[in-house]
């Protein structure tokens, strides 16, 4: 029903009460921008910025909070965008919905949109201000100004100094400021209507605009203002005083940047590793083999660098991260609600050409870029099938997104990120892209797919992320995403990979999760992953170029063994992380030490796990290790102590139970050889630690085995004594 006034009086009351009562469909925020009573003197900037002071309000009282009227169903059949994403919908909600009941112009204290949060009628999230507080007076201010729609200035940007803090011990607290700036020169102290919140309170406590940092380390506040996300970083040494580690050895710029933190830290620095036990961890983390067991323990450190090229130069480096770039991609043969069912031809083709570029040393962005606008037989061109690794356009823009952006954009697709810059037209405009795609074995252009906008209801235009929009007449915008993205100024690109490289070497990524790039989740070290990302866009996108210079700086060569002072840096580098053997990498070391191949499939004989082109070649040993099924991203981070699954095959299964004795096997053929038990545990030692027993365990094994019987009629002690060295923490682990 539509209400007709006959207006006689200017009065601010009248007015108001017209606008309450004006139906929906004959007033837009346009028309109410502005005073709500032009005759009257007030100036523009006492009347309440609707988008700069309410929408901000909103949101540090949490009521736009997902937990809160923010989830996408609402809250009491009271809906607001998420974090005020869209203040005009949350204008409309607040001022026409529910008859215009929310808000009373004419008496603004027995508004609803008050009256609940006041206390004064019942409110789920129970009272969250009180009458006299300035975020009360606000609210009621605007109320009694006729509720308008105003916008006085459009928000540039937001600082929030100091936006890195250095405190001198935990306990120490922090005054928290913002201040915006805007499209017309103008700035404001906002600090009182910015949502200050601690990525972990646990380590940092909030009190309105004070931050109190509780225990040392590096911590993360973030300042939300509007439609801005400010990462706040808090630093707190570990120790009153430390070494300036001026004396440490920095090969290249990756330990200037790790040296410069750790000082600044105060954490202490453990030694280097012996040569046999950087051996064992570069062979493993640049080819997934163990290295063949030396002559010596002694590995001559200065030879490192040809080492290295070496193993960057062998086949077994372009097997492994071969299997590496098949994860991130998801190449299997395999389909269900997610995807499409890919055939073993289609996989095989993917992992193959995948191969080929990296003997080929082809620069990541040319395959980046081949990838993306690929069409065709996928059972004869293998970089089509990265479309059938999901099962629609949705899919398809958060798979690529993580992917080669290292973004989680799949929150912009029911409303603008959170934590981000992404918004639904960036999601939506990527999806159109990709919904001109068919799904099957052969893929080609549609020129009628459409993604249709959950907002507009209409088909969506086509959008480069953060960027603009293609021209409508536009069939396939992969071509444009592709030169976007391998563009050298991309702030994503080069990042998300190097991060992966860093991750792969080092244990975990510079940003952690590797797939979640955002201002909001800083690098540990950002100064660090820019100079990589810059050397790597510098030399051709170049894998092995990144690797070498990771794996050549004194940070990668560090002990794994923590000394006093650094126990609990799990994230500075002060020590190497002791990385979980990779599923495949573990059986084909178990493999390679027992003497006894792996069976996969119908894979020919000595095929190793790492070089499987397809994830769904049967195997349960693999299975049960906890290999990736590349049905969703293989990027989340392994349980430090492995599954559970894992602990009781490695206890009492098949990966290892019938291997260790097998006709033929290394232990069989060492019996058969005439090696005293003595040899033969040296010799496993070797394979498999690459190192040889020390006093201790030397004492230990005097004791487990007589020298003088024959190592066949100790066969059970020397079954049990392999049982031990392929479970225990040092062999299963890379560190």
């Amino acid at each position: 029903m539509k209400y007709t006034f006959i207006i006689l009086a200017a009065s601010s009351i009248w007015l108001g009460a017209f606008l309450c009562l004006m139906s929906a469909d004959t007033m837009t925020p346009a028309e109410t921008t502005g005073v709500s009573n032009p005759e009257e003197s007030r100036q523009v900037d006492e009347v309440v910025d609707f988008k700069n002071d309410l929408i901000p309000m909103f949101t540090k009282l949490g009521c736009n909070a997902a937990q809160c009227h923010g989830s996408a169903v609402g809250r009491g059949g009271f809906k607001l965008s998420l974090f005020g994403g869209t203040p005009v919908d949350d204008y409309d909600e607040i001022v026409r919905r529910l008859g215009g009941r929310r808000v009373n112009v004419t008496d603004p204290e027995s508004s609803l949109v008050f009256m609940k949060p006041a206390g004064y009628v019942e409110h789920g999230g129970g009272a969250i201000f009180v009458d006299n507080d300035d975020s009360a007076q606000m609210l009621l201010s605007w109320i009694d100004q006729g509720a308008p729609y105003v916008e006085h200035r459009k928000l540039s940007r937001v600082e929030v100094p100091p936006a890195r803090f250095v405190a001198a011990a935990a306990g120490e607290e922090l005054q928290l400021s913002a201040v915006a700036h805007y499209d017309d020169g103008s700035t404001r102290d906002v600090t009182d209507l910015t949502q200050f919140v601690a990525d972990d309170d646990s380590s940092v406590s909030i009190q309105l605009a004070t931050a109190k940092v509780l225990r040392p380390g590096r911590h993360i506040v973030i300042a939300r203002y509007s439609s801005e996300v400010i990462p706040i970083e808090l630093v707190v040494p570990f120790a009153n005083t430390g070494d300036t580690l001026s004396s440490e050895p920095r090969v290249n710029f990756v330990d200037e940047h790790v040296l410069r933190s750790l000082a600044e830290l105060r954490l202490p620095v453990s030694p280097p590793a012996d040569d046999s036990t950087f051996m064992r961890r570069i062979t493993l983390d640049l080819t997934g083999c163990l290295p063949e067991p030396a002559s010596s323990d002694e590995t001559d450190a200065a030879n490192r660098e040809a080492i290295i090229d070496e193993l960057l130069a062998s086949d077994e480096f372009v097997d492994f991260y071969a299997l590496k770039l098949a994860r991130l991609l998801r190449i299997r043969s395999k389909g269900d609600k997610n995807t499409i069912a890919t055939t073993p031809q289609a996989a095989r083709a993917f992992h193959s050409w995948l191969v080929e570029q990296l003997r080929n040393e082809t620069g990541y962005d040319q395959m980046a870029r081949e990838i993306i606008t690929a069409s065709g037989d996928t059972t004869e061109y293998g970089p089509a099938a990265f479309y059938l690794a999901v099962g629609d356009a949705h899919l398809q823009t958060e798979f690529t997104t993580e992917a080669f952006m290292g973004s989680r954009m799949k929150c912009a697709n029911c409303h603008n990120h959170p934590l981000d810059k992404w918004t639904q037209d960036d999601f939506h405009g990527l999806a159109a892209i990709f919904s001109r795609l068919t799904r099957d074995q052969v893929i080609r252009i549609n020129p009628l797919g459409r993604n249709f906008h959950p907002i507009t209801g209409e088909a969506a235009l086509m959008k480069i992320p953060g960027d603009d929009f293609l021209p409508e007449d536009t069939v396939d915008g992969r071509q444009a995403f592709a030169d976007w993205l391998t563009a050298r100024d991309n702030p994503y690109f080069a990042k998300a990979i190097v991060n992966r490289l860093w991750q792969s070497l080092m244990g975990r990524g510079l940003v952690e999760p590797v797939d979640d790039f955002r201002a909001t989740n800083p690098a540990t070290h950002p100064e660090l992953l820019n100079q990589l990302a810059d050397d790597f866009v510098e030399h051709g996108y170049d894998i092995r170029r990144t690797l070498k210079i990771i794996a050549m700086s004194s940070t990668y060569a560090r002990s794994s063994r923590p000394v006093s002072g650094n126990e609990q840096d799990d994230r500075f580098y002060s020590h190497m992380l002791q990385k979980p053997m990779e599923p495949e990498v573990l059986a084909d070391a178990i493999s390679n030490v027992l003497g006894v191949d792996g069976v996969y499939g119908t894979e020919p004989a000595g095929t190793r796990a790492v070089e499987l082109p397809d994830s769904a070649i049967p195997s349960a040993a693999l299975d049960v290790l906890g290999r990736c099924d590349r049905g969703n991203s293989c990027e989340g981070a392994p349980s430090p102590t492995g599954p559970l699954a894992q602990k009781l095959h490695l206890f009492n299964g098949e990966l290892l139970n019938g291997r260790i004795s097998a006709d033929g096997g290394r232990l069989d053929q060492m019996i058969d050889s005439g090696k005293s038990p003595m040899e033969i545990a040296g010799e496993f030692y070797r394979a498999a630690l690459n190192r040889s027993p020390n006093g201790d365990e030397v004492a230990f094994l005097s004791t487990l085995f007589d020298e003088d019987i024959a190592a066949d009629q100790q066969r059970e002690a020397l079954e049990d004594f392999v049982w031990s060295i392929v479970t225990c923490r040092e062999f299963v682990t890379n560190h």
